[in-house]
């Protein structure tokens, strides 16, 4: 099962500690030789992108940044056997930020992408 990570925080105005950085790349290491993780990524401030609201009247586009107090800082795509596989490997993320950037709050969301396996079978006889 695929799960998309979105890490959602306040960075403080100071860059986060070396020792958190290497901590994240050894963890993602250890997720990739593991085979689950998929892609992951940094994202940039919501101020270099676009909401697309779509509505009755039509489609509105506004540019960022976004009246939202937290920025989405990152993403991460897992395969695990289960969702909690993912909120693990999602859990162990976050608590390296606990423990190097004590300063930074910040929250993750586990969310899962739907896959074939989610929709139900076509009644016998009928095409899919």
């Amino acid at each position: 099962m695929r799960y998309l990570v979105v890490l959602e925080g306040n960075a403080p105005a100071t860059p986060p500690p070396a020792a958190l950085m290497e901590g994240i790349m050894k963890l993602g290491e250890e997720a990739a030789r593991a085979g689950v993780m998929l892609d992951n990524g940094g994202l940039a401030p919501s101020a270099a992108g676009a909401l697309v609201s779509a509505d009755a009247t039509g489609v509105t586009i506004t540019d960022g940044p976004f009246a939202e107090s937290k920025e989405m800082i990152s993403y991460s795509l897992y395969d695990t056997r289960t969702k909690e596989e993912a909120v693990e490997w999602t859990r162990r993320f976050m608590a390296l930020h606990a423990e190097h950037w004590p300063e930074w709050t910040g929250e993750a969301r586990v969310l899962k992408v739907m896959g074939p396996e989610d929709f139900a079978a076509p009644p016998a006889g009928v095409p899919s």
